[in-house]
């Protein structure tokens, strides 16, 4: 603990709680995270992110909001997903390390110092692995499946892509926006906007009070929004290699079926006008085709949008230069102004200077005949 004090201690953290009918176990949970951070030793702000509970869930986050003044609470007026509270939560953080957790006590607060060292290790973003659940087998089996599949085809080296508790950097999570299922994938989105992810495994406890509101449905949900994170991050820049990929895949099949019956035709084998493979061949030349043609629909797009709107060319530029700026333009004015005072004022010398004389002169003959008489 003397060494994490040493390196890891931030200014603030911040604790975002997304909570969904869970008034059993909100009270606990702040009475955790307050022991987890007094043994820190470092200021925090729990915010509870209220996505339109049904139950006594916002009374009780009132009530805790008035005895504990770290303690604030944010309430949907309706359930808007777990993405839509984080999103929330992130917007109102104010601390220089943003933590999240499940509000169901599922995660140990006692963790927290952990997540601090591994951050003071030069990650931007620690998630954590519940390397032993205590799930039932219809959340492990599908989270499993799902992890390996987002791990081989994001490039994100992590275990448990599910797992609630992470801590980020304040930077990190300023410029995300979530929507939908998206929170799985945050440390996917921090990956490719040039990020440090890492990991730790963390202590995953049984669940005291309510039920999970997940189960297997959300695989076909979160399959779905992987295909979006990855068209917006890998192939953000280049959509006619995943299309055209695709559509290149699909010809090709088709392309080899339709070949096979062109050589058993040309080898009188028989009609082949009749033959499901020859419907089979049209319609893959067919969908490869259009994949292709989408691909280089969303190059254009993506040129058009990424270069500046000019619709003009310019054949030359006369007394322009490229290089000068708007200072350097003011220097040379104030330069040529200085050089206009300086010469007037070498003409206005001499004039101010010859009446001088003849007045001294006079002055001084007014005094020899004064001296005289």
């Amino acid at each position: 603990m003397d060494s994490l004090q040493e390196t890891a201690i931030p200014g603030c953290v911040s604790i975002i709680v997304p909570t969904f009918n869970e008034e059993e176990s909100v009270g606990l949970l702040t009475e955790q995270v307050a022991e987890a951070m007094s043994d820190i030793g470092c200021s925090y702000e729990m915010i509870f992110v209220d996505d339109g509970s049904r139950d006594g869930t916002p009374a009780v986050l009132a009530d805790l909001a008035e005895k504990h003044p770290e303690v604030r609470v944010v309430e949907f007026r309706r359930n808007f997903g777990k993405a839509a509270a984080l999103d929330a939560g992130f917007q109102l953080a104010k601390g220089d390390i943003v933590f999240t957790m499940d509000a169901d006590l599922q995660d140990d607060p006692a963790e927290i110092p952990n997540f601090l060292a591994k951050l003071s290790e030069g990650y931007d973003v620690v998630s954590g692995w519940k390397h032993v659940r205590h799930d039932p087998l219809d959340k492990t089996l599908p989270s499993k499946l799902f992890n390996r599949v987002v791990s081989r085809l994001s490039g994100v080296k992590l275990n448990d892509f599910n797992c609630g508790f992470k801590a980020y950097r304040r930077e990190a999570v300023e410029e995300l926006s979530l929507y939908g299922e998206l929170h799985r994938f945050i440390p996917v989105l921090l990956h490719w906007d040039g990020y440090k992810v890492g990991e730790i495994p963390v202590n995953h406890r049984a669940r005291q009070f309510g039920v999970s509101k997940y189960g297997f449905g959300r695989l076909f949900k979160g399959a779905l929004d992987f295909l979006g994170v990855m068209l917006n991050t890998r192939y953000a820049t280049r959509p006619l290699h995943v299309f055209g990929g695709a559509g290149m895949a699909f010809g090709a099949v088709g392309g080899a079926a339709l070949f096979y019956l062109s050589v058993l035709w040309l080898v009188g084998a028989g009609p082949i006008g009749n033959r499901p493979l020859l419907f089979f061949g049209m319609l893959m030349v067919m969908t490869g085709f259009q994949f292709i043609t989408i691909g280089l629909l969303g190059e254009f797009v993506q040129r058009q949008s990424a270069q500046p709107k000019r619709r003009f060319t310019i054949r030359a530029l006369r007394n322009f230069e490229s290089d000068t700026s708007n200072t350097d333009l003011l220097l040379a004015e104030l330069n040529r102004a200085s050089a206009r005072l300086r010469e007037v004022h070498s003409k206005w010398q001499p004039q101010q200077s010859a009446p001088t004389q003849p007045s001294a002169m006079s002055a001084n003959t007014t005094t020899q005949t004064r001296s005289t008489g």
